[in-house]
């Protein structure tokens, strides 16, 4: 869409004060979310360059390139890398930290100091596993699983450690911030049920992070203290049980699942609302379907562990409970599709991101059914229909929800539009890049290839070239994006809501005044209250033919009032 007559604020965020200290000791919630996403696209890209290595030594059945000491590194900081220091912080700590006091009409988060702290202690803690890279790797797997990892690895396990450790802790300060932000600073007549849904999909990720984190950071400490002073915990030479390491790991790391998957549940919806011009249909049970996964996500852990001599009757809840969790995430799909339905879809790039999003995580989400059934789960346990499904959720959700959320509001982090037709085409790009690399692999998974080897049965070897072809055309995809990105900050369209969005955060000036609002908005409608939808510009005049004229505080970039009416 073309915007006229818009120009950029005078002053804001971005203009307000110079030099490095500006930026280095900020407590603006808005400059805290840059730096997030500064640091978390560095170790995106770290991590992906692993994934292409491991995935270049799989063409092949036989090890050509490494050693499988090196390929045990690889796989594992790739997994450490892009879970604890991706895919955990990456919506949170940008958009998050960026979008929550707009959406609610705050002036920042409820703790500014402790808002930039976090920051600093992901940073430490990034810091850490880049000096692991640097000085030879770790070979442990990112699951660390005991004894290997506190006896028999020769790498640098309790650096490691500590890198996750700490950036859990920046995950829980970033979480308590969040819940006390949007329970004591909404703006007057913003009620629990006119929030957005992103709101609502961060208030239950924080949840999770202040009450599950702690249980890692414990358990990463225990790994440490065994490993260093030989005390007995989950070694069984020394008294342990390494099944108690599982509980524990798990017990974390499933609900980590959906710390990293609810945020772009919220997108998504955002998403779906804007590029429909539409409420989300059954808003209420959309919104409440968010708490229910953060519930259900704490008690479904076990069913990582049949395989690991739990009992029969154990490994049925878990079974049960892990099904039961598939309800609140399919109320989510249906609902988009029904919001979809008769829709006026426009086809922008975000929208690109949202639909190709809902086709992987169901199918994610279906494959995970599989692995729910303990029988099932007994053949394709630790094969790589498990590498499949997971990345289906992890890569297919949480980065395509980062992907189109971050195009959805660059031009309000910025006031500038990056190209569109780049950003379509790198969308279909990333879609059919991600499919060439992952379907094949429920193929040979399901026809018994362990995860983890660097070699295999020759008759592996099509369904491996086509996915490394996949992973090759995927990393495209993913270049794509920094490049004209970056381009779009000097050279972009200035744009203030190209996409004629509702919500508080498009009722101020793009990019926003320092602070926020230049008035305290008030609320007086409910969320995503959308008019009919105005007709698009000819292509001819790029006048609007009829229908509504755009929100005139979104098309000035002047810093209007953002009372909404």
């Amino acid at each position: 869409m073309i915007e006229e007559n818009v120009s950029l604020p005078r002053i804001h965020y971005l203009n307000s004060h110079y030099g490095w200290k500006s930026w280095l000791f900020t407590t603006d919630h808005k400059r805290i979310g840059l730096l997030y996403m500064i640091s978390i696209t560095l170790m995106f890209f770290l991590g992906g360059f692993f994934a292409l290595l491991i995935r270049l030594e799989l063409l092949t059945p036989q090890a050509d390139m490494f050693t499988a000491d090196t390929y045990n590194k690889f796989f594992t900081l790739h997994g450490v890398i892009l879970i604890f220091f991706f895919l955990v912080p990456s919506i949170p700590g940008t958009l998050g930290n960026f979008l929550i006091p707009l959406m609610i009409g705050a002036k920042d988060v409820a703790f500014p100091k402790l808002n930039l702290l976090s920051w600093y202690i992901f940073v430490i803690g990034s810091l850490f596993t880049l000096w692991v890279v640097a000085v030879g790797g770790i070979d442990t797997g990112w699951t660390f699983y005991t004894p290997y990892s506190t006896t028999f690895a020769n790498t640098h396990v309790i650096a490691a450690t500590l890198g996750v450790f700490f950036t859990g802790f920046s995950s829980i300060l970033t979480g308590l911030n969040f819940i006390v932000t949007i329970h004591k600073m909404r703006a007057p007549g913003l009620t629990w049920f006119r929030l957005p849904l992103f709101i609502w999909s961060l208030y239950a990720t924080s949840i999770i992070q202040v009450l599950a984190t702690p249980v890692l950071g414990i358990t990463m400490v225990l790994l440490a203290v065994e490993r260093f002073a030989r005390v007995g915990i989950f070694d069984p030479a020394l008294g342990g049980d390494p099944v108690l390491f599982q509980h524990m790991f798990w017990f974390y790391s499933h609900p980590a699942v959906y710390i990293m998957i609810l945020p772009s549940l919220g997108v998504v919806s955002e998403l779906i609302s804007a590029f429909t011009w539409k409420r989300v249909f059954g808003y209420k049970f959309v919104a409440i379907s968010s708490l229910l996964i953060a519930i259900f996500s704490f008690i479904v852990w076990g069913h990582h562990m049949y395989v690991s001599s739990m009992s029969i009757y154990a490994g049925m809840l878990f079974s049960i409970l892990s099904y039961l969790v598939a309800v609140p995430s399919a109320v989510k799909v249906f609902n988009w599709t029904a919001t979809l339905y008769k829709g006026s879809v426009s086809y922008d790039t975000p929208m690109l991101y949202a639909l190709g999003f809902i086709g992987l995580f169901t199918i994610g989400g279906l494959t995970g059914l599989f692995l729910a059934s303990m029988g099932l789960d007994r053949h394709l346990h630790d094969t790589y229909f498990v590498i499949a499904h997971f990345h289906l959720i992890m890569v297919g959700g949480a980065v395509m929800g980062y992907f189109g959320g971050l195009h959805y509001w660059w031009p309000k982090m910025f006031g500038r539009m990056y190209p569109e037709w780049w950003g379509r085409l790198s969308a279909l790009i990333v879609f059919v890049g991600f499919n060439l690399s992952f379907f094949p692999q429920f193929i040979i998974g399901y026809l018994g290839m362990p995860r983890r080897y660097h070699v295999y049965a020759p008759e592996f070897q099509v369904l491996n070239v086509m996915s490394t072809a996949g992973s090759s055309i995927l990393g495209v995809g993913y270049l794509l994006p920094l490049v004209y990105l970056i381009w779009s900050l000097r050279y972009g369209k200035v744009a203030a809501n190209p996409w004629r969005a509702k919500g508080l955060e498009w009722e101020t000036a793009s990019p926003p005044p320092p602070e926020n609002f230049l008035e305290q908005p008030i609320v007086t409608e409910e969320a995503y209250n959308y008019p009919t939808r105005p007709a698009q510009p000819t292509k001819q005049t790029g006048k609007l033919t009829g229908g509504l004229t755009p929100p005139s505080s979104t098309t000035t970039g002047t810093g209007r009032e953002a009372e909404v009416v």
